[in-house]
């Protein structure tokens, strides 16, 4: 049974147009230490929070109770969701960014994973990365999160292998709108779709560079047929 340990932070609001959360946002904290990182998301001062932190032991602390606002976010955007911090609970877990995500830590989020999915019915595929919403803005959980570990229990998702389509930046944009990614507009980004396409691989195929390519295309397609965002959003802050 999971146990988790109260650490209030005053860092929290109220939820703004919604009353309870449909979706669940994932980070490290990039601090060398949990009681750093726990010391940070408490104090008043640095105005930041989120529901959740999990050490490396696979300790859950709860900073923010599950119905409030917790600032974990930022700017950014999924589907329609614009104020993703309303909408969203956020988990942090403690890792520099720098080494792969601990075994009790990973058994840990799967737990807590599970419980809010379920208490909060919210679907498989609202569980994302702080990346997805704030493309090349932010790189957490970056590229040594196991998400094909978390896909397999049902805690996310993963692309099929799919197939059958060239590469295709119209087409490719349409179909990561689908899923949920919002292109940054222009004047904000030099180049929208890399950043958008940077996002997509760093959750889904790590170690993949170069230009738009068929496996990409068809990772994007399997994901926007099977998982449609719900509607469309605005374009996020990118830089």
């Amino acid at each position: 049974m999971l146990t988790v340990l109260a650490r209030p932070s005053e860092n929290f609001g109220t939820r703004r147009g919604v009353s309870a959360p449909d979706m669940v946002v994932l980070h490290y904290t990039a601090m060398d230490t949990t009681e750093e990182a726990l010391q940070r998301l408490c104090a008043a001062e640095h105005e930041v929070s989120a529901h959740y932190l999990i050490s490396e032991l696979g300790q859950v602390f709860q900073l923010v109770a599950d119905e409030k606002r917790a600032w974990h976010a930022g700017a950014g955007a999924w589907g329609q969701v614009t104020d993703v911090n309303s909408h969203s609970i956020g988990i942090e877990l403690a890792n520099s960014g720098r080494q792969p995500f601990a075994e009790p830590q990973m058994a840990a989020l799967e737990q807590l994973l599970q419980a809010l999915l379920q208490r909060h019915a919210i679907p498989r595929e609202r569980v994302i990365g702080h990346s997805d919403m704030a493309p090349l803005r932010k790189g957490d959980p970056g590229a040594r999160f196991d998400w094909a570990r978390l896909a397999r229990q049902d805690l996310s998702v993963w692309p099929g292998a799919g197939g059958g389509l060239p590469a295709d930046a119209v087409k490719f944009h349409a179909l990561a709108t689908r899923f949920g990614y919002v292109f940054p507009p222009s004047e904000m980004c030099t180049d929208p779709l890399t950043a958008v396409l940077s996002a997509f691989r760093l959750r889904f195929s790590p170690w993949e560079h170069g230009a738009l390519n068929l496996r990409d295309m068809a990772r994007i397609a399997d994901l926007a047929h099977r998982f449609p965002a719900r509607g469309l959003g605005r374009a996020p802050v990118c830089g």
